[in-house]
């Protein structure tokens, strides 16, 4: 007698995503079950999510890890498939799911875990070097046996047994609207970072913030070959390194003012 096959959850965070959360939603309509958790959108992504069938939990934002967990907490199934907003899935790495849905998911010796590749959109086109392509990302997994961990903002899915790579087929990354856009998750992103290191008891000089953005580039940008992304890539690299440099500066700052107080 055959099984049914083992449903899934797609889980979701998002704030003001109206102008991109609908391909996103679109793109894991073969899940049984896709969850968003809203953390206060003013342009009406939660109706759209909700006409699309999502089931929409409102609440605040207690940081990158805490959200996604939260996410991963309010599924129905333990089966969760995880997307950002500006994140969709192909549709051969739709179907490749579903084929190893179809296989069987669970069972002695069976992979607790999935690592998707991800490939990333940026000043349109997609990038190929520069270490961007594939992005490996584990966003399929069983959560009794997985959890979002990591340092803010960068978060990750941690698995307690076997992860194997899903090859055919990408996850989507649309970064950003704009340049204006980048600049200001790179703002928000470094305070979160530099808050969570100085949290953990990490201090800092200002000469991190002086070697490590050149050294970052020139490791994208030529040992990496970024360059062969064209202006996209080089900018990429700019921007990345620019990451670094406030990340550290802002640790300098906190460090030094609490060596003032």
């Amino acid at each position: 007698m055959s099984q049914s096959p083992v449903p899934i959850s797609a889980c979701i965070i998002a704030m003001n995503e109206a102008d991109r959360i609908g391909p996103c939603l679109a793109s894991v309509s073969f899940c049984d079950e896709i969850v968003v958790v809203d953390s206060g959108s003013t342009d009406g992504t939660q109706d759209l999510c909700r006409k699309a069938g999502a089931r929409v939990i409102e609440t605040d934002w207690p940081g990158w890890v805490k959200q996604k967990n939260r996410a991963v907490d309010a599924a129905s199934h333990d089966w969760i498939l995880a997307l950002d907003a500006d994140e969709r899935v192909d549709e051969t790495l739709g179907r490749s799911i579903q084929a190893i849905r179809a296989r069987g998911l669970e069972g002695p010796g069976r992979p607790v875990a999935y690592v998707l590749a991800r490939r990333v959109r940026y000043l349109g086109r997609w990038l190929r070097h520069g270490g961007w392509y594939p992005e490996w990302r584990l966003r399929f997994f069983d959560r009794r046996h997985a959890r979002w961990g990591g340092i803010e903002p960068h978060d990750h899915v941690y698995a307690d047994g076997p992860e194997v790579k899903i090859r055919e087929g990408d996850l989507e990354h649309h970064t950003y609207r704009s340049l204006e856009d980048q600049i200001a998750q790179i703002n928000r992103h470094t305070q979160d970072a530099a808050d969570d290191l100085y949290a953990r008891g990490k201090r800092a000089g200002i000469w991190p913030a002086v070697f490590r953005p050149p050294f970052h580039f020139v490791r994208h940008y030529v040992f990496r070959l970024a360059f062969l992304d064209g202006w996209a890539g080089f900018v990429m690299c700019g921007m990345r390194s620019y990451y670094v440099f406030l990340k550290y500066v802002k640790l300098w700052e906190k460090t030094r003012e609490k060596k003032g107080a």
